[in-house]
């Protein structure tokens, strides 16, 4: 049997806590294939970004059709884009493919790093969301592209409706950054689903938003509806929350294993420090 092809566009995070390592390590435990295409390569750790360093455009489009021409993919999701022309020469690949799109608009890593110069930002509402299948911004992302500022849930339905006039066919506007319960809104524009789950004492946090869209991308490519894929991912991100682990001296990564018991089997089993 062939498991169901996911291929990330996306930064490399060297600290394996967001980024292409976050997606894959989803993908894997979703049940699909992942694939990638490295757009960056960052050194981050639980501390912060040290340093970007964008991949050529070539090289990115190299990467993107050997996968695609060869091997096919079921749903493609994009993360880290951090200049106008990469943006471009990704949204260019993605109109050719048929397949669901999973748009995570990233701005600012978890320590606050900037990911994306405000030079794209024209680039990713005029070419990226428009081939979006859902668009899945935080708060601050949210901000950077309509100027809408939520300052509480009920200012989701106004930035989600600012989102949709850049064309994606859904958008999750995720409230993750509000106080009290963490809430979503999904819709598309007539239709609206909100998700809940309780807020979680666990400051290891690191690699949520990638995870997140990496999960409904995945969903997607088993066949799920929109609402479906994204209520499941949810479900799987929130349990990937509350096991997330301390790793180095600041926040550490969420685990994306938490289904499978890997990190419980292999304790103790590391060398020794």
């Amino acid at each position: 049997m062939i498991p169901p092809r996911v291929l990330t566009v996306a930064g490399s995070d060297s600290g394996g806590g967001a980024g292409i390592q976050a997606d894959l390590k989803t993908m894997l435990a979703l049940g699909t294939h992942g694939m990638s295409v490295i757009t960056a390569v960052t050194a981050q750790n639980s501390l912060g970004v040290r340093g970007a360093w964008d991949l050529p455009v070539a090289a990115v489009r190299a990467q993107y059709r050997s996968v695609v021409d060869d091997i096919g993919v079921q749903a493609v999701k994009t993360g880290m884009l951090s200049s106008a022309e990469l943006v471009e020469a990704v949204a260019e690949l993605i109109a050719g493919t048929d397949a669901p799109v999973v748009v995570d608009p990233v701005g600012v890593s978890k320590h606050g790093d900037p990911l994306l110069a405000d030079s794209a930002l024209d680039s990713v509402r005029t070419r990226l969301l428009p081939l979006a299948t859902v668009a899945t911004p935080n708060l601050d992302e949210t901000t950077r592209l309509t100027g809408v500022r939520v300052e509480s849930e009920r200012g989701l339905r106004q930035a989600a409706a600012a989102v949709l006039e850049y064309g994606p066919r859904w958008v999750l506007i995720k409230g993750g950054h509000l106080p009290g319960d963490a809430v979503d809104l999904l819709t598309d524009g007539s239709q609206e689903h909100w998700l809940r789950a309780p807020r979680l004492d666990n400051r290891h946090t690191h690699g949520t938003g990638c995870t997140l869209a990496s999960a409904i991308a995945a969903q997607l490519a088993k066949g799920e509806t929109v609402p479906r894929a994204v209520a499941a991912a949810k479900e799987y991100v929130t349990g990937a929350i509350a096991a997330g682990f301390p790793l180095g001296a600041g926040i550490g990564p969420v685990d994306h294993g938490w289904r499978l018991g890997l990190r419980a089997a292999g304790e103790g089993t590391g060398p020794a420090r």
